[in-house]
């Protein structure tokens, strides 16, 4: 079986659990820019990295009409770059770093449309997991309101480690209520991946982030 056929095959699969209404970003970090080509060829036009320098690189041999999510970790030093070429930052959880957000995108002269990664861990911050605690995202929202060159979308966030998603979920999905009590328009919610997007589905996530069950297991570093 070639590979355009595997990804086909496996991407055709992954796509009859999802339904129509529902954004599927595929996520091809450590994978070749080959495979990103196959997925475009296929039809796909969403791709999520996790590294800034693999983001920027493949986005620009990709057309236009690719749409580039970042959901790794936000760094000071990569902002620049990255407000460059991702079209949405779901990991955003630092004020200073939405400021400086806010302050490239008006120099670039574009509107950064970012999600507020929740911290989905029952005790919160206890077993190292990035994330807004829940207590803390009307004043999140509230100061990032303040800048005109960032545009919440939405909520995203990882279910706990070796536990049951569902409560995790359940959780994104009230805070989500709440967030569009404060934006209206922030709407989205990007949560599950490939070992739990059928639990997130339930809970009415808008966007899914899935890599080895389309892609297979991950290979080292391009």
């Amino acid at each position: 079986m070639s590979r355009e056929e595997e990804l086909a095959v496996n991407l055709s699969e992954v796509r009859s659990q999802i339904p129509p209404k529902v954004t599927l970003i595929v996520v091809t970090k450590t994978f070749p820019l080959s495979d990103v080509e196959i997925l475009y060829k296929l039809g796909e036009r969403e791709f999520g990295e996790n590294r800034d320098e693999e983001g920027r690189e493949k986005s620009e041999l990709m057309p236009e009409d690719a749409i580039w999510h970042f959901q790794g970790r936000v760094q000071s030093k990569k902002l620049r770059s990255l407000v460059g070429w991702s079209d949405f930052i779901h990991s955003l959880e630092d004020l200073k770093h939405a400021k400086k957000i806010n302050e490239i995108s008006q120099s670039l002269g574009k509107i950064q449309r970012v999600f507020l990664q929740i911290n989905l861990d029952e005790n919160e911050r206890g077993e190292g997991r990035s994330g807004i605690a829940a207590e803390d995202m009307p004043d999140y929202v509230s100061e990032i309101q303040s800048l005109q060159s960032i545009e919440i979308v939405g909520l995203m966030g990882i279910a706990p480690l070796n536990r049951d998603p569902r409560p995790g979920f359940e959780k994104l999905a009230r805070l989500s209520e709440k967030l569009q009590q404060m934006a209206p328009s922030a709407t989205y919610i990007s949560a599950g991946m490939s070992g739990d997007y059928k639990q997130a589905l339930e809970f009415g996530t808008t966007h899914l982030r899935i890599g080895s069950s389309i892609l297979g297991t991950r290979s080292g570093k391009v």
